[in-house]
C-alpha cells in the first residue's frame, strides 16, 4: 500500500465516524512552547484546554519534526526526524473504549492486518485500558505488555518529570516481525528494544 493510499484510507475512515478532517498544520507552530510541531495533537491545544469548543472530533494527518529523535536515527530501522503522524481525537466526546475499538476496527477491517501479529502496550498502571483490550477487543493477555512512564505515557516519563499541559497515559499497538527478525527469546515483547516489535 503507498503512502497517499493509506492517508486517504485513515482519513476517510475517521470522517465516516464523525470526525471533522483537518489540514496539516504548520511545521513551525504559532506556538511559543515548541520549536516544532512534533505531535498531531498540538494544532488541537486549545480544544483540549476548552478554550475552542466548536468540534468535538477530530482527525488530521500531521507534518512533525522531532529533534529530540536525532541520536535515534540511522542507529534503528524506525526512528526519524520528519514524519506523518495519523490521528483522531476526541474533545470531551468519546475517551479509551471508543478509541480503542476505532483503532483495531481500521487495523483488522481497512488494512486487513491479522490479529495474530499484533500486540499492544498499556501504562503500568492503566487497569481500564488493560480491561478493554482483554475483555472487550480479547487479546490474548500474553500479547498485553504493561510498560513504564518512558514508554507509554504522553509526554514520555510525565509523572516524574512534571507535566506541561493535557497529557496522561498511553496504549499502543506493534506489529511483530516475528522470531527471525530482531532477537529470538522466547519471552521477547514489545518491552525488548530489539527490533522486532514496530510500533505502528
Amino acid at each position: 500500500m503507498l503512502t497517499n493510499e493509506l492517508r486517504k484510507k485513515y482519513l476517510e475512515f475517521f470522517k465516516k465516524k464523525n470526525h471533522k478532517v483537518f489540514l496539516s498544520d504548520s511545521l513551525v507552530p504559532d506556538d511559543p512552547s515548541v520549536l516544532f510541531t512534533s505531535a498531531g495533537m498540538n494544532q488541537f491545544k486549545p480544544y483540549f484546554l476548552g478554550e475552542k469548543r466548536d468540534v468535538t472530533r477530530a482527525a488530521s494527518c500531521q507534518k512533525c519534526l522531532r529533534t529530540g529523535d536525532i541520536e535515534e536515527v540511522g542507529r534503528t530501522a524506525y526512528h526519524h526526524t520528519f514524519f506523518e503522524m495519523l490521528g483522531n481525537f476526541s474533545f470531551g466526546d468519546y475517551f479509551k473504549k471508543e478509541a480503542i475499538e476505532f483503532a483495531w476496527e481500521f487495523i483488522i477491517k481497512e488494512l486487513n492486518i491479522k490479529k495474530e501479529v499484533l500486540w499492544v502496550s498499556v501504562y503500568n498502571d492503566d487497569e481500564e485500558a488493560y480491561g478493554i483490550w482483554k475483555n472487550h477487543i480479547q487479546i490474548d493477555e500474553n500479547r498485553i505488555v504493561r510498560l513504564p512512564e518512558d514508554k507509554n505515557f504522553w509526554p514520555a516519563s510525565a509523572p516524574s518529570k512534571g507535566p506541561d499541559g493535557p497529557c496522561g497515559p498511553c496504549s499502543e499497538i506493534f506489529f511483530d516481525n516475528g522470531k527471525d527478525k530482531g532477537c529470538r527469546k522466547d519471552n521477547c515483547s514489545p518491552a525488548c528494544d530489539c527490533g522486532r516489535f514496530v510500533e505502528f
